[in-house]
Order: structure tokens, then C-alpha cells, then sequence
């Protein structure tokens, strides 16, 4: 006999006219050896409300071994052989509840160092914030086409590999807006700055600062423009990312110039450039927009060792 787990959890009793069974004497009946059951339970149900990682199957098949000689003095009798009655049925609600555990208890495996599992609710960009990397990495180093879809129970690798560099971390989350840096413990923040003449940076768009670096609300400028204005790297470098993955940012490009140096370019309207690419400066590399953004403009970022800083150093005057 076939039964649904669902059906076996929710209590579903169906009477023997219904199911088809026949009324007997009550009787003891021993099932033969070879006699069994099949449960079959829907997998991707099951992981989604487990977080398990078991394989995306349509079902799965657990045979159930024969009873003792006695199944229950009420079980009706088989009329042509097999397992019927409620007690059997019954059976079958203990097995789905231990195969339900059991899948449970799969989700809890202890994952090695350097690798994270999936919970329920989390996005890749809030993994390479709690694992201190970028989104970029953990595409690169887990194979993935999509930074936007991750599923729940996946084993990703959240260190780098052996003979592998990993870039700097990538932007904080943030809703609408960059989030802005920890504050210190005084009520003004710290303004930091490049090193003097450590990078000379070109103007990444033309139009006006309506906002400006101040390191505590906000960790970058941004130019205000109308949309299409070209964005062009401030220095030379290699795109390390190019996408949308990072929510507040928009459409976003992430340029490494170096060791030490990084810059962000959020909200643009349209990407031009791919991760991997080489781009000389003052390279057009997007257009201006205001994806995730309420307003047109481009915010722009310098980055000093994992650390925002104040892009005005290194700026040529307007």
C-alpha cells in the first residue's frame, strides 16, 4: 500500500468502504516475510521546511519490515494478501514521523571549516558579510551563474582554496542607501583618509556632490546628474564585481586598482563592463541611473585597505 505522507501526518483515516476493504471476523494475521510496505514522501517539502540538503528527488521510497506475528486482534483481514487495516496504517504514521526526524536531523550535520550551509532566509550577501569576504568570492569559489539564487541546506565554500586570492570585502547591506561605517565610541566619527599621493583618482562623472563623504551617515560622495551620464573608472584597474547582487547598491561595479585600493560605483542604470576585466582610467564602465535609489546619481566610493575613505584626497579640484 502507497501512502502520502501528508496524508499520513495530517491524521487522514479513511474507512474501509471508501478504501475499498472488506469487513471480516476480527482475526489475528501474520504477515509473510517477504510482505511489505512503501511510504512515499515528497522531498521538496521536506527540505524546504527541514533545511535539509537531501537530493532534489520527487520522492522517496522506505520499505517497512514486516510486523511481529501479530499485527492487532482488529486488523481486517487481507482478501487477497498484503498489509491492510488501520494498525497498519497506523505503523505508517510512526515510520513517516521517523523518516521526517531523521531528515531533520540531517540539516544539523556539523559542517567542516571553511564552509557554510544554508539557513532559511539568508542572501550571499549577507553569508560574505558574516564570513568576511565579497560576493564575488563565494560565486567564483562555488561555481554559482546566479549570485541571486542560493538554496537552503547548500554547502558553500566560504574560504578561499588553496592557491586562490580572494578580493576585499564587499559593501555592507544596506536599504536604499550604502550603510554607513560603525561609529566610534565618541559622538563624532573618525574621518579617514588616503595616504598622501597613495593613488591619483579622476573625476568619476561629471555633475554636482549633493552629498559628501563625512564617515559615519555616509561613507562616499555622490554626483547627481542626469540619467545616461557616462561613469568612468577613477584609476585603473580589474572588475571584481559587476552586478546586482548587492542590495541598496543597484546596479554596482566594483573596481580593485591594487593591494590596497578599491572602488564602488552604485545605482547606475546600466553595466558595461564584466567581472574579470581589465579597465584603463577614465574608461566608461556604466551609465548613471538610480536603481535602488530614489534619486539619479551615482554614488562613488574609495576603499583603503577594506576601509572607506574619504575620496576628496585624491580627487583633482572641481
Amino acid at each position: 500500500m502507497r501512502v502520502l505522507a501528508g496524508a499520513l501526518i495530517h491524521g487522514e483515516n479513511r474507512s474501509p468502504r471508501s478504501a475499498g476493504y472488506t469487513r471480516s471476523a476480527p482475526a489475528r494475521e501474520a504477515l509473510a516475510p517477504h510482505q511489505s510496505a512503501k511510504i512515499l514522501v515528497p522531498l521538496n517539502a521536506l527540505r524546504s521546511r527541514y533545511s535539509t540538503s537531501v537530493p532534489q528527488v520527487s520522492v522517496l521510497s522506505l520499505s517497512a519490515p514486516a510486523l511481529p506475528v501479530s499485527v492487532s486482534s482488529t486488523a481486517a483481514a487481507p482478501a487477497s494478501g498484503g498489509w491492510t487495516g488501520p494498525s497498519a496504517r497506523r505503523w505508517l504514521c510512526v515510520l513517516a514521523v521517523a523518516l521526517l526526524t531523521l531528515l531533520s536531523a540531517c540539516g544539523t550535520t556539523k559542517v567542516q571549516p571553511g564552509y557554510y550551509r544554508v539557513q532559511s532566509g539568508d542572501t550571499l550577501t549577507q553569508i560574505a558579510r558574516k564570513q568576511g569576504t565579497s560576493v564575488s568570492n563565494l560565486v567564483r569559489w562555488n561555481n554559482l551563474s546566479n549570485s541571486n539564487s542560493i538554496e537552503v541546506g547548500q554547502l558553500l565554500r566560504v574560504q578561499s582554496p588553496a592557491g586562490q586570492a580572494s578580493t576585499s570585502t564587499a559593501p555592507s547591506k544596506a536599504r536604499g542607501k550604502p550603510a554607513p561605517s560603525p561609529k566610534s565610541s565618541t559622538s563624532t566619527a573618525k574621518r579617514r583618509t588616503a595616504p598622501p599621493g597613495a593613488i591619483s583618482l579622476v573625476w568619476p562623472a561629471q555633475g554636482k556632490v549633493t552629498r559628501g563623504y563625512d564617515g559615519s551617515g555616509s561613507n562616499g560622495i555622490v554626483i547627481s546628474n542626469s540619467s545616461g551620464t557616462p561613469v568612468v573608472a577613477a584609476a585603473q584597474g580589474t572588475v571584481a564585481y559587476s552586478g546586482s547582487g548587492l542590495r541598496g547598491y543597484g546596479h554596482l561595479v566594483i573596481v580593485k586598482h591594487n593591494a590596497s585600493f578599491l572602488s564602488i560605483y552604485a545605482h547606475n542604470s546600466k553595466l558595461l563592463v564584466k567581472e574579470g576585466q581589465r579597465v584603463s582610467q577614465g574608461q566608461k564602465i556604466a551609465e548613471m541611473g538610480n536603481s535602488d535609489s530614489k534619486q539619479i546619481g551615482l554614488y562613488f566610493e574609495l576603499r583603503y585597505d577594506g576601509q572607506a575613505v574619504d575620496p576628496a584626497g585624491s580627487l583633482p579640484p572641481k
